[in-house]
């Protein structure tokens, strides 16, 4: 019986075979500069849960993801993906990071997260909902006196499948070196995703 895809599986299989994927749980800022790495990917979010289990009032990601974005993200460009069942707060966190994607809870299939963040498929996801800056902003709705929101209801990139620039992103890097990923899940989802 297939267990299903992991995002670290799905990464490690659309790298060409010279691109070295690093792997760690929880980097520090000095791990992260002490390395020559040309890109991070990192999967943050939330822990799993079902009904009253995941009654939240802060909206928060789980230790230490928040300080694994800042490590990271100051130190080497970086994607985050961002898996969740609603919307949390990451404005904070906002300012360091070069790209971001809301992955809500893909299941078992992470290779569906890589077919769109390594441009074999286009992005087309559009916010369902408007994504707040505070939990004080809640409940917020579009047309409210104090709609004021991170990312508007229906926010959202759609994009064209690029597979020629995957094809050279994915083999030699700079002066003919491989290139070098950095990939961080947080442990909450290491029994999930690797």
């Amino acid at each position: 019986m297939a267990t299903g895809t992991t995002i670290l599986g799905a990464i490690r299989s659309a790298v060409d075979s010279s691109t070295e994927v690093v792997y760690r749980d929880n980097p520090d800022s000095d791990f992260v500069k002490s390395n020559n790495f040309d890109y991070a990917i990192v999967a943050v979010g939330e822990a799993p849960y079902a009904e009253t289990a995941g009654d939240s009032m802060t909206l928060t990601m789980l230790d230490p993801d928040p300080s694994v974005i800042t490590n990271v993200c100051e130190a080497v460009k970086c994607v985050v993906i961002i898996i969740s069942g609603r919307p949390i707060v990451i404005e904070p966190y906002i300012s360091s990071v070069d790209a971001l994607v809301a992955a809500w809870l893909p299941g078992t299939e992470g290779q569906g997260v890589t077919d769109v963040l390594f441009g074999d498929y286009g992005f087309s996801g559009k916010l369902p909902r408007s994504w707040f800056k505070t939990v004080d902003q809640l409940p917020m709705n579009v047309g409210d006196p104090h709609y004021d929101p991170l990312f508007p209801f229906d926010f959202g990139l759609k994009t064209e499948s690029v597979p020629s620039i995957v094809a050279r992103s994915t083999s030699a890097g700079v002066d003919g070196k491989p290139f070098v990923f950095l990939v961080m899940i947080s442990l909450i989802f290491a029994l999930y995703f690797t």
